[in-house]
């Protein structure tokens, strides 16, 4: 959320989305360094927020990547992808005359990190160079992962604990519905979320900053602060002499928590071919949140039981498998009210099965039918490898990422029968 609320929100009075977009060259998908070129054209200055009336726009760590964002918080989702997707319209038009274009998905496909990436220069960039003084941004993990963030409000101590419960059994399963990152390099990694896999590791240096990805199981101020951010800070320190970094954003987990202003953010969601698809799968992570914390299947104090690790070990496969991963873990299982019948159950039948549950989106047919797309014809990542093939040749993967930008520009969703 771009600014503070007027009033400290209860848990889902309010939410908050941030969509991160590359800018690359129309012709050939080169990535272009110009969003400092964009936000001077449209206010006549290098300044880091451009706000407008429903939606902001902010620089990123690396320049070619542009993020939109609810102005502050927004009291429901429904519609919200309109709003996004009339910016995406604007920016896009805005970008003609450099002859660029917005790019979806969660990494570019054949960007060289090395060559190609330039540190946003202007406003705030103190905090820039202080990682790329400690960690080196040139790599993927840094300079080609674009993301969707989901801002959650809570109340209190009580509220927080509710929350973050219920967002830690969430996490391991996310990828399943958000992949969309299968190429680096010009090559098929072999995993469905390659952006995770460099994200959990680019900040290998000082381990403490991203831990596990899933959060430690704590459950209040006092004790995130001790057993977090305390030993964040404290590892971080001998790094950064100055204290730049001395922040909750310092925090990279798969979601943080923003006590100063009284958010989780879930961090962990790759960016899809549209806003209605990024809102589908917010809107769906939303639903299953409530459906928790409302003790739907079990209570909340069981969801306090599961560590991080065991969490984690779930959302390594997923990170990998996708929807096919398998979950053994049955106690996890149960925790959403699924009751297996065999030995096999997969994140994509535990979706399918929470989507029935209580996941309501009728009065929404555009983004129950991105989020239908998504639980039958799988994630964004493998709907691109449909289309790519396993060993795609440049022209190919510059046509497929091609049409994902066009599928951007309309709003639709990408089927590789049938490009938006």
């Amino acid at each position: 959320m771009s600014s503070e609320p007027k009033r400290t929100l209860h848990l889902f009075e309010g939410f908050g989305v941030e969509l991160e977009y590359m800018i690359v060259s129309r012709k050939d998908l080169r990535v272009l360094p110009i969003t400092d070129k964009l936000i001077y054209d449209e206010v006549g200055k290098y300044i880091s927020d451009v706000e407008f009336a429903d939606i902001a726009w902010s620089n990123e760590l690396v320049l070619h990547v542009v993020e939109l964002k609810t102005n502050g918080p927004v009291k429901s989702l429904q519609g919200l992808h309109y709003n996004f997707q009339e910016h995406v319209h604007k920016i896009n038009q805005m970008l003609e005359k450099y002859d660029a274009m917005l790019l979806p998905t969660g990494a570019h496909p054949t960007m060289n990190p090395y060559t190609d990436t330039q540190l946003w220069p202007h406003e705030h960039n103190a905090v820039y160079e202080a990682y790329n003084r400690i960690f080196d941004c040139r790599g993927h993990g840094w300079a080609n992962l674009q993301s969707t963030h989901i801002n959650l409000p809570f109340y209190n101590d009580d509220e927080f604990a509710k929350l973050h419960a219920a967002i830690r059994m969430v996490l391991p399963i996310l990828p399943a519905l958000s992949a969309s990152s299968p190429m680096l390099d010009g090559k098929v990694t072999g995993l469905f979320d390659s952006r995770l896999e460099v994200y959990r590791t680019n900040q290998g240096k000082i381990p403490s900053i991203a831990g596990k990805v899933i959060p430690e199981a704590v459950f209040s101020k006092q004790d995130y602060e001790a057993q977090i951010l305390n030993k964040m800070y404290a590892d971080v320190a001998p790094y950064d002499p100055e204290g730049t970094l001395q922040e909750e954003f310092l925090n990279s987990r798969g979601a943080i928590a923003r006590f100063e202003r009284n958010t989780i953010e879930i961090r962990l969601l790759d960016i899809q071919e549209s806003p209605v698809s990024d809102l589908a799968i917010v809107q769906a992570t939303v639903c299953v949140l409530q459906a928790l914390i409302a003790s739907r299947w079990v209570n909340l104090e069981k969801l306090m039981t599961f560590d991080e690790d065991r969490l984690a070990n779930i959302l390594l496969q997923t990170i990998k498998h996708g929807q096919e991963t398998i979950i053994s873990d049955k106690e996890y299982l149960s925790c959403f009210g699924f009751e297996c019948s065999d030995e096999n159950c997969t994140t994509g039948e535990l979706w399918r099965h929470l989507a029935k549950e209580c996941i309501l989106l009728e009065e929404q047919p555009d983004v129950q039918h991105a989020l239908n797309v998504i639980l039958s014809r799988g994630n964004l990542a493998k709907r691109i490898l449909e289309a790519l093939g396993q060993n795609p040749e440049p022209q190919i993967i510059e046509k497929v990422y091609s049409q994902l930008a066009q599928c951007l520009q309309k709003g639709g969703v990408f089927l590789p029968e049938k490009p938006c």
